[in-house]
C-alpha cells in the first residue's frame, strides 16, 4: 500500500510540501516576502558596513604605513636637587628635540626586507619647518624619501591631482591645499626653512592624500635634501613597512619590537580609536544580523505551526495510507528549506537593488559616490545557505509535531 508513495528519493514529501505551501498561498507568500526583507536587510547592512570599512582603512592607510620602525625616544633624567649647604642652586632647561637617526639603517632594510610579510621597505627623514612664497608662510611637515621605495608603501603617485611626481635634486612634492594656501602652482619654487637650513624646491606635483590637513602640511622632498635640512647627513629618522595582511600589523611590530632596539608602532596603534569604532561597528552589524535572522527564524516557525494546525486531517490521511512519521517530518522540514530558499533568493536581488540604488542616487559634495559598496557572490551565497538552514530549522518542532500525530484521533477532527 505504501509503495506507490514511495517513488524517489523525496518525491513523495516534496510534492507534499509543494501543495501544503500552495493550499495555504497567502500564508506562504507573507512568510516568503518576509524572509526576504530579512535577507535583504542583513546582506545590504553587511555590505554596507564592509564597504564604509574598506573606503576608512583605505583613507587611513593610504597616507601612512602599516608599520613604522624609528629610534627611540630619549630619556630624561630628572635634575637632582641640590646637596644641603650648596653655594647655588642650578637650574637646569630641558632639552629641546632634535630629530634622532636609526643607528646603521642601511643594513636594517635589507634586513626588513627579508622579513616575512614585508612587501616594502622605505626609509625616511621627517622634521617641521617652514614653507614660504612670497609673504605667504605655512606650518608643514617635511618628509625625505626614495620616490620609488615610498610609493610602494602609500602608492603616491596615483595620489597626484596635478604635474608629475618626480623627486630630482631641488624638486618636491607637496599636498594641494597648502598649494592652495602659498599660492603656489607647478613649476613655481617655494622656500623651506628648519631649525637648521634652508633650501628652495621647484614643485612638480600636487597630491591629495585623503585628508585634509595632511594636505595643508605635507612637503615630500629627496631623501638627501631632508637629511640636509634636519641636520641628519647620512641618516634616517624612521623606516615605513607595507605589509601583505594589514591586519597583521600589531602581532609583526610585537616581534620586531623584541628582536630590535627600535620603537616599531602598527597602524593599529596609531589609530586606536579607529580601531575601536571598527570593532564596535562590526559588533553592532553582527547582532542586527543576528537579530533579524532570529525573526526570520521565529515567522517561519509560526507559519508553519498553523499550517501542521490547519492540516492535521490531511496528515491523518496520509499517515493511515501509509505515509511514515520520517516522511511527514521531511515534508515540513522540506517546506522550511523551500520558504528559506525563495526568500534568501528574492532578497539576494531585493539587495542588489538598494546596493544601486545607494551607489546612483547617494553622492558626496564632488558629485561622486560616497564609497564604493558591493555585495560579492561569496558573501551573497554565505547569506542565503544561513536563511536556508534557517528556514529548516525553524521547521524541525512544527515536523516533530506533524510526525506524532496520531493518524486516527487527526482524521476525527
Amino acid at each position: 500500500m505504501g509503495r506507490p508513495i514511495m517513488i524517489g528519493w523525496l518525491g513523495f514529501e516534496a510534492r507534499v510540501a509543494v501543495r501544503f505551501l500552495r493550499e495555504g498561498r497567502m500564508q506562504t507568500v507573507l512568510i516568503i516576502v518576509g524572509v526576504a526583507a530579512g535577507v535583504a536587510v542583513v546582506a545590504y547592512i553587511s555590505a554596507l558596513i564592509s564597504g564604509l570599512q574598506r573606503n576608512t582603512l583605505e583613507k587611513t592607510l593610504g597616507a601612512q604605513a602599516h608599520l613604522s620602525v624609528s629610534a627611540r625616544d630619549d630619556v630624561v633624567i630628572p635634575a637632582r636637587e641640590p646637596l644641603p649647604g650648596s653655594a647655588a642652586l642650578v637650574q637646569t632647561q630641558p632639552r629641546v628635540q632634535r630629530p634622532r637617526s636609526i643607528g646603521n639603517w642601511q643594513s636594517l632594510v635589507p634586513v626588513l626586507e627579508a622579513t616575512p610579510l614585508v612587501a616594502a621597505v622605505s626609509p625616511m627623514v621627517s622634521g617641521a619647518g617652514l614653507a614660504q612664497r612670497g609673504e605667504a608662510t605655512k606650518s608643514i611637515a617635511l618628509m625625505g624619501v626614495d620616490l620609488d621605495r615610498y610609493d610602494r608603501i602609500v602608492n603616491l603617485r596615483s595620489k597626484v591631482v596635478q604635474g608629475e611626481a618626480r623627486l630630482g635634486p631641488g624638486e618636491g612634492i607637496i599636498g594641494r591645499e597648502l598649494a592652495d594656501d602659498l599660492g603656489v602652482r607647478i613649476g613655481d619654487r617655494i622656500s623651506l626653512v628648519t631649525g637648521s637650513s634652508s633650501d628652495s624646491l621647484r614643485v612638480t606635483a600636487l597630491v591629495d592624500l585623503g585628508v585634509r590637513e595632511l594636505n595643508r602640511r605635507t612637503v615630500i622632498v629627496p631623501l638627501r635634501a631632508a637629511q640636509s635640512l634636519v641636520g641628519l647627513p647620512g641618516g634616517a629618522t624612521g623606516i615605513d613597512l607595507a605589509l601583505t595582511d594589514v591586519w597583521a600589523a600589531k602581532t609583526l611590530a610585537a616581534e620586531l619590537a623584541q628582536r630590535l632596539p627600535y620603537k616599531v608602532e602598527s597602524w593599529q596603534e596609531a589609530n586606536a580609536q579607529l580601531v575601536s569604532a571598527l570593532n564596535a561597528q562590526s559588533v553592532s552589524t553582527a547582532l542586527i544580523r543576528s537579530v533579524v535572522m532570529v525573526v526570520v527564524v521565529l515567522g517561519i516557525a509560526s507559519v508553519l505551526v498553523v499550517s501542521v494546525v490547519q492540516k492535521q486531517r490531511e496528515i491523518g490521511i496520509l499517515r493511515a495510507i501509509g505515509a511514515t512519521r520520517g516522511q511527514m517530518l521531511r515534508v515540513f522540514l522540506l517546506q522550511g528549506a523551500i520558504v528559506g530558499a525563495l526568500g534568501s533568493l528574492l532578497g539576494v536581488l531585493l539587495a542588489t537593488g538598494l546596493i544601486k540604488a545607494f551607489t546612483t542616487f547617494v553622492r558626496g559634495s564632488d558629485g561622486l559616490p560616497l564609497f564604493s559598496i558591493s555585495l560579492p557572490p561569496g558573501l551573497a551565497l554565505a547569506i542565503a545557505g544561513i536563511a536556508t538552514l534557517c528556514g529548516v530549522l525553524a521547521a524541525v518542532a512544527p515536523a516533530r509535531r506533524a510526525a506524532a500525530l496520531d493518524p486516527a484521533q487527526a482524521i476525527r477532527l
